[in-house]
């Protein structure tokens, strides 16, 4: 699947319009919903090889991945198996119960992780798992997403030394959507 198959496979099943209130507070016309690309096996494997890809290309000597939770666990467990880099979750806060890890999987301090995310718009996620996997004693320098929503997340990141790659920006699916309306329209 070309990169031009694949956006427009996530601009069919997954740019939604409508009213939404976004993770970040911001409200916006169009959400993308990355369960409806992370859900769909072909989308699902598509992704996992473009990102694999785009770590091998852009953090080459990274050991590990790195996936928030919820919803870069399905892309990290996707690009792991198109890679063959083990990878790790990262939870939202440290769970209570069990081994009380904030990070589920193996590593060793000092590891080079590289983070992957679906959807970045301010950043505020990924600067939290950022600081998470460094207050474990990872290494983190590079972020790869789905999709850069353009509104600062990329800004926030470099603020922490971390640079944002996309394998998508939202201007180019917007444009490819408003083509396409235009073209059945």
């Amino acid at each position: 699947m070309t990169d031009d198959e694949l956006a427009r496979l996530i601009v069919e099943r997954a740019l939604l319009e409508g009213d939404f209130i976004l993770r970040s507070g911001r409200r916006s016309s169009w959400y993308l919903d990355k369960y409806r690309f992370e859900t769909e096996p072909e989308l699902l494997g598509a992704l996992g090889a473009r990102l694999a890809e785009t770590i091998s290309a852009c953090e080459p000597d990274a050991v590990r991945i790195a996936g928030p939770a919820l919803g870069a666990v399905a892309l990290a467990a996707s690009a792991s198996m198109a890679s063959g880099l083990p990878f790790i979750i990262v939870r939202g806060e440290t769970k209570e119960y069990g081994t009380a890890n904030r990070l589920e999987g193996p590593f060793e301090a000092g590891e080079l992780v590289c983070l992957v995310e679906d959807v970045v718009t301010s950043g505020g996620a990924l600067a939290e798992a950022v600081s998470a996997l460094r207050e474990a004693g990872l290494v983190v320098r590079t972020a790869v997403c789905v999709v850069d929503r353009e509104e600062g997340g990329s800004d926030a990141l470099a603020r922490l030394g971390v640079r944002l790659r996309a394998l998508f920006r939202a201007g180019e699916l917007l444009e490819m959507r408003k083509s396409a309306a235009q073209q059945h329209g």
